[in-house]
């Protein structure tokens, strides 16, 4: 079952719940924002717009919903959307300022000029858009077409630039998934090299010396091991491109189905999966924890 969680930065209150009695006439938007100094209005709209605000027992997500004195408001924690499905792709979350999904294996994230016009951000766009033509959808990091798991992308110029130009602080874990060839000889270890990519056959190089590339450290543990193949937990220190395909490259064990990186094994997809991301909210600074499940595909190679 897919597992998600949305907790608080350490400064910020850990109320599952909060509630408030109107003491003059207002307008609800007026009066929240008021109330809840510490959210921004986008925020607050957000906890409208997502069925979080009970006044007198009734869900209201009008911003202009009149209060009288008296009336009792609860904000919630839960959400009236919180999981859509769309042809290759689950829309996990959604608030004014982001979108996360779970990609399936084949979708590619963003068009890459090869005629193939179906896209996670094309998606995206038409689903968007069905609520108001204006809306648009902004690419924030990307997932290898064969590899699926936790994407996030902002809805306004504003969140992907907080999220894009401070991906390494605001992104406080990714944790990938995958089953490769062989037995592992250690049951956890640290992969480190130098990233350089070559253009014109889209391959990148690894270097277990400084090379002038990219350095990169990709973290890995045994979770489960046949004779014939292994499945890894694996943590990215850096993201750089390819990264953990060419790092299990190196350790003599390719990505299941990763012909590119030497894998013998011919499956439909890559055998790796962006299982987990955790991130601070580009706007409310809250750490949103995204869980996937472990791909049944990989479960029954091994």
């Amino acid at each position: 079952m897919n597992k998600q969680t949305h907790k608080k930065s350490p400064a910020a209150s850990t109320k599952k719940e909060q509630t408030m009695i109107v003491n003059e006439n207002a307008l609800l938007l007026d009066f929240l924002l008021t109330n809840m100094s510490e959210k921004s209005r986008n925020s607050v709209k957000s906890l409208l717009k997502y069925g979080q605000i009970v006044v007198n027992g009734k869900t209201i997500t009008r911003y202009d919903y009149p209060l009288k004195s008296g009336d009792k408001i609860i904000v919630g924690n839960h959400r009236s959307i919180v999981e859509k499905n769309i042809p290759q792709l689950r829309i996990l979350y959604e608030d004014d300022d982001i979108i996360v999904i779970d990609k399936e294996a084949g979708l590619l994230t963003i068009t890459t000029g090869s005629g193939i016009d179906t896209t996670a951000v094309s998606l995206l766009k038409d689903y968007v858009q069905k609520q108001s033509p204006y809306n648009k959808i902004y690419t924030v990091h990307r997932l290898d077409q064969l590899t699926s798991g936790v994407l996030v992308f902002a809805k306004n110029s504003e969140a992907q630039h907080q999220l894009r130009d401070n991906w390494r602080d605001m992104v406080t874990k990714r944790t990938y998934v995958a089953v490769v060839e062989g037995k592992m000889d250690e049951s956890e270890g640290k992969i480190s090299s130098w990233l350089t990519e070559n253009k014109k056959n889209y391959m990148v190089y690894s270097s277990p010396v400084d090379n002038g590339g990219k350095p990169a450290i990709t973290r890995y543990k045994v979770l489960q091991t046949t004779d014939q193949f292994s499945l890894l937990e694996l943590e990215l220190e850096t993201g750089r491109k390819n990264q953990i395909r060419v790092h299990l490259k190196d350790l003599g064990h390719p990505i299941v189905g990763d012909r590119k990186y030497g894998s013998s094994t011919s499956i439909s997809r890559i055998a790796l999966h962006a299982r987990v991301l955790e991130f601070y909210h580009p706007t409310s600074g809250e750490i949103m924890h995204f869980e996937t499940p472990v791909p049944k595909l990989f479960l029954r190679l091994l």
